[in-house]
């Protein structure tokens, strides 16, 4: 078993990205292990693994991690090639049971990914300010990253 982690780095939130009347990219009404375990169902079958990315409504870094993930053609293509997504929403506690199940990945700050095997074995813990590159992600460092962890077809 690999499991790999990063160095803390404290909650960063831009304020550009987070600005008023932003849609809410995480629904905080949603249960995050029932996600997980659909999210699971889906990888199985379709031989993915699952990025859990752990964020919040408020975070401005989580908006831009999500806006990269939609604007960039090829980051786009692995994401829906490789994995199946799971925003899980993490405001004021809410699933705090899952951050605690996944070795406490908050503790890097938001957002934060997770990646888990089609059976949900944590693979890979990434504090994403090491994917950035001044006031946003570097693309090539995202890539990379889905790239390294994307399931061995």
């Amino acid at each position: 078993m690999l499991l790999q982690t990063f160095v803390a780095t404290p909650p960063r939130v831009s304020a550009e990205a987070a600005k008023p009347g932003r849609p809410k990219i995480y629904d905080e009404s949603l249960d995050g292990a029932k996600q997980i375990a659909a999210a699971l169902v889906t990888a199985k079958k379709e031989d993915k693994r699952v990025l859990l990315q752990f964020g919040a409504n408020w975070c401005g870094w989580c908006h831009l991690l999500d806006e990269l993930f939609e604007s960039d053609k090829e980051i786009a293509a692995k994401l829906k090639s490789d994995y199946v997504v799971v925003l899980i929403d993490v405001n004021k506690d809410h699933n705090k049971n899952i951050n605690e199940n996944y070795g406490n990945p908050m503790r890097y700050g938001l957002p934060v990914i997770v990646v888990l095997d089609a059976d949900g074995k944590p693979l890979t813990t990434q504090d994403t300010g090491k994917l950035e590159d001044g006031k946003r992600h570097d693309p090539a460092k995202v890539m990379a990253f889905l790239k390294a962890w994307a399931p061995k077809r």
